[in-house]
């Protein structure tokens, strides 16, 4: 199961990434990610609202992705921290085909 990770670095993180500005954050997420059983697919740096992190990660169970956002902000890592849960082609597929069984069953407000 795919998900996103946005969130923003706090001031304490920015502090340690200033002292250290080689370190590599890349790797640090990877094998947390890699522990928890998945694999991190890609990580970008966001100047946005502060400087943060988009991670797009792929995990085998869907609740290693929030104990994943637990240990990072536990840690004092990142804040303002969002998981969105990304679902394939593949997966979006037989959910249309349940939407439109479904819709005749549903009455809209002011119908």
């Amino acid at each position: 199961m795919h998900f996103c990770l946005t969130g923003q670095y706090t001031p304490r993180a920015l502090n340690n990434l200033l002292e250290n500005p080689t370190t590599n954050r890349y790797e640090a997420a990877k094998k947390l990610i890699e522990a928890a059983g998945g694999k991190l697919i890609s990580m970008y740096g966001t100047p946005v609202d502060g400087p943060g992190v988009l991670a797009i990660f792929d995990v085998p169970d869907p609740s290693s992705a929030p104990a994943i956002v637990g240990v990072v902000v536990a840690a004092g890592t990142l804040q303002n921290v969002k998981l969105t849960r990304l679902l394939t082609q593949d997966e979006i597929l037989p959910i249309r085909q349940k939407a439109a069984k479904l819709r005749a069953s549903y009455t809209p407000p002011g119908a």
